[in-house]
């Protein structure tokens, strides 16, 4: 989180509207991978905020590929979200209202590998038997997705 990093050393925790991209990566069995996430020990999907000069497309891509090792070869869009719901306050203390752009991925290609630095495990999980433990940004998202198509 390069720009995050560097606008909060000027504004400090005070909330701010972040930008960024998640993506919805379904296996075979249509199962929904998700990474248990160090910072907050709970559930979520891959993704992350927006750097300078990058499409919502590519934040997606390079933040799928950063946290599970997985290249995205096709994906499509899904939802844009925002509002109160995507409020969130990370442990640290910095609060973000948060705007997402989630994608739809079942092409991909690689192996799944553990971002050590922000993921502790990644796991797929059928829709109907998702942990209790979800990441309070990427629940509406996952609970859109879930009430749209299945």
């Amino acid at each position: 989180m390069g720009y995050i990093s560097d606008l909060r050393k000027v504004v400090g925790s005070r909330p701010l509207i972040m930008v960024g991209a998640c993506v919805i990566l379904l296996n075979k069995k249509n199962q929904i991978l998700l990474q248990l996430r160090k910072d907050n020990h709970c559930w979520g999907l891959a993704g992350g905020s927006l750097e300078m000069g990058e499409t919502l497309e590519q934040a997606a891509r390079r933040e799928l590929f950063e946290e599970t090792g997985l290249v995205a070869n096709k994906f499509e869009l899904f939802n844009v979200f925002s509002g109160e719901k995507f409020y969130y306050k990370y442990p640290h203390g910095d609060e973000v209202y948060n705007v997402v752009t989630a994608y739809i991925c079942n092409d991909y290609s690689g192996e799944l590998k553990v971002d050590e630095s922000e993921v502790q495990k990644l796991s797929f999980f059928e829709p109907s038997q998702l942990p209790s433990n979800i990441s309070s940004p990427d629940l509406p998202i996952i609970q859109a997705y879930i009430e749209k198509f299945l």
